[in-house]
């Protein structure tokens, strides 16, 4: 297994308390192990070179005083295997040891796997009983992992991210409360909007051939599919594939800014304009926003919220960079957003990707009041809406 040279291989510093010595190399304990995972996660988006986790689960069944044997065996061979710059420590206290191969060099990861397993059963087996070694699950998983947007269970391998999980729940009583401005907020919105969306379905469905609603596969949170409904805006069955080439040049940086007719302050914006498939009351309805009411349904169903990224598309989401992935997993999409009061179409992708994970990163209540109080001004002004 081929692995770049790592300089002058020291590790990264990490807290006394987050490790135990054995021997003279450090194992980490859980909370720090799985914190040094989503930096290494960080370090591959930048680097591209990816890393190899991979587990031992220690009969999670047996006592804890015979697991504990296998355990003095399992942590020594671990060091014994790998180098001072890869990462050990517990994936599970206790139950499941685990180590970070870091700087691998792309290759074919059948033969490093297969290395790998190799040699892990051949130093595992020298200092095991066979009923010990056969207590002991290995498994192995590469970041980046390959996604797959047509799983139903959404793409991503929920191993490799377990610090989501985890502050998932430590912010349990948070995201109750943003549940619940949602289901109150979006309640209210749709009753009070009753009679603007019941104009909108006439003229939608007087203007032209085809549904009021557009239902359309869109990637949540954890990369999990849903149905997205908007007011129909195009002509029905239109070629999508212009939108596809447009969206996967725009999110490769390569997208041209397109004019925007007299929109906002005329410098242009990095969408679709003059769309040929848009009906002419759709695109009434683009440029104020309100073919998005409809996505009010997916709020009270809890596909999205009231704020957040906007939900991706499939092939969107097939054309990401490693760390455009983050927008998917860090937060629920949702209607408006940072990148919504901040300049919309007019923003590269990459510059909308970071607001979506700034949001991420500094989300409270209090800045999600504060996007839905902006958002009715963004709309107003049509500032990079089209």
């Amino acid at each position: 297994m081929n692995r770049q040279n790592s300089g002058n291989g020291s590790s990264p510093d990490r807290h006394p308390s987050s490790s135990v010595l054995v021997g003279e190399r450090e194992v980490l304990q859980e909370q720090a192990f799985r914190r040094m995972m989503a930096i290494e996660r960080k370090r591959t988006e930048r680097s591209r070179n990816p890393f190899l986790l991979m587990l031992l689960e220690m009969g999670k069944h047996h006592a804890a005083g015979r697991n504990g044997r296998v355990i003095d065996h399992v942590l020594p061979a671990l060091l014994e295997l790998t180098r001072e710059t890869d990462v050990v420590g517990w994936y599970k206290d206790q139950a499941t040891a685990g180590v970070m191969f870091t700087d691998l060099v792309a290759e074919d990861k059948n033969s490093i796997l297969s290395t790998m397993l190799s040699r892990v059963s051949g130093i595992l087996k020298g200092k095991l009983t066979f009923e010990q070694f056969s207590q002991i699950s290995i498994s192995f998983h590469f970041f980046p992992d390959q996604w797959d947007v047509d799983v139903p269970q959404g793409p991503s391998n929920p191993t490799l991210y377990p610090d989501l999980s985890s502050r998932e729940n430590s912010t349990r009583l948070f995201q109750a409360t943003k549940r619940v401005m949602d289901i109150v907020g979006g309640a209210i919105i749709l009753i009070l909007c009753s009679p603007v969306l019941l104009a909108i379905s006439l003229a939608v469905r007087l203007s032209s051939r085809g549904p009021v609603f557009f239902r359309q596969r869109r990637v949540g949170q954890y990369g999990r599919p849903f149905t997205f409904l908007k007011f129909r805006s195009m002509y029905a069955d239109n070629d999508p594939s212009i939108h596809q080439e447009y969206v996967t040049q725009l999110i490769a940086g390569q997208a041209q800014l397109h004019p925007s007719n007299g929109n906002g302050d005329g410098s242009g914006v990095y969408k679709l304009t003059g769309d040929p498939r848009v009906t002419p009351v759709g695109a009434f309805l683009r440029r104020t926003s309100l073919d998005e009411l409809p996505q009010l349904w997916n709020v009270l169903r809890g596909e999205m919220s009231l704020v957040g990224p906007r939900p991706a598309l499939p092939y969107e989401v097939a054309a990401y960079q490693t760390w455009h992935r983050r927008r998917v997993l860090e937060v629920k999409p949702g209607i408006t957003g940072l990148w919504q009061v901040s300049g919309r179409c007019r923003l590269k992708f990459d510059d909308a990707v970071r607001l979506d994970l700034k949001y991420a990163k500094t989300w409270s209540l209090w800045l999600d009041l504060k996007i839905l109080l902006r958002t009715p001004q963004a709309v107003w002004s049509g500032e990079g809406a089209y």
